[in-house]
């Protein structure tokens, strides 16, 4: 069994829980509140960002050219497709892209950034990479999910959301990063994997978690007012 196939397996109980949760429930209705549409994109946005800069944490520790021009085709990935699926929910919320962008993280989706960025500065190319591979395979996972449980028709309101997890694009973002996470283990001990496993689960956690501050609107407590002077 290989080391990426180990940690899903061991993830399996939250990637089930996932599946169910009412925001992806609702995505496969097509039911769901605009408020928790634009909530998830105002934090997803952000969140896409940071994911960029630990793509450029992976370059500064890649060796060769050849890993330096991947993770760089991969930031190109989320800055010129990753608008569609984000276009799509705004479309059915009824609002411009545009003005949902730049808004401070709420405290989840802060957590999720700090954890990844954390694990990318301090940690090995493995656990940089075990912390990354949640979001596209949850996300993978979810596309497929939904595609075989309500199978939508273009007319379904989330049908571009749904469609471009599903599609093979996709699937190679996550074959791509398993398949470098795989070759990792194989050349380290275990107390290296068990760091990149802590990393792998901590993240699947987070991806739970972004779901339910998305379909709560989740805020800090206190909004702060800066006065003018």
């Amino acid at each position: 069994m290989s080391f990426s196939t180990q940690l899903r397996k061991e993830s399996d109980v939250i990637f089930q829980g996932i599946f169910k949760h009412p925001f992806v429930d609702g995505l496969g209705k097509g039911e769901l509140p605009k408020e928790a549409l634009i909530h998830y994109v105002k934090a997803d946005f952000e969140y896409l960002n940071a994911f960029i800069n630990i793509y450029g944490l992976a370059i500064a520790k890649s060796d060769t050219r050849e890993d330096m021009q991947y993770f760089q085709e991969k930031i190109g990935f989320i800055l010129n497709s990753e608008i569609h699926p984000h276009n799509n929910l705004c479309q059915v919320a009824g609002v411009n892209y545009n003005d949902l962008k730049g808004f401070p993280l709420p405290p989840t989706a802060d957590h999720y950034v700090g954890h990844m960025k954390s694990t990318a500065q301090q940690g090995s190319m493995g656990e940089l990479l075990a912390a990354l591979l949640p979001c596209p395979w949850t996300y993978l996972d979810i596309g497929h999910y939904l595609k075989d449980s309500f199978n939508p028709g273009p007319e379904h309101p989330f049908y571009e959301w749904i469609t471009f997890y599903a599609k093979q694009e996709t699937a190679s973002v996550t074959t791509e990063l398993r398949d470098r996470l795989d070759r990792w283990a194989e050349t380290v001990g275990e107390i290296e994997k068990e760091k990149a496993k802590q990393a792998f689960i901590k993240s699947c956690q987070l991806e739970y978690a972004f779901w339910e501050m998305a379909y709560t609107q989740e805020k800090w407590p206190f909004t702060m007012v800066t006065e003018e002077v």
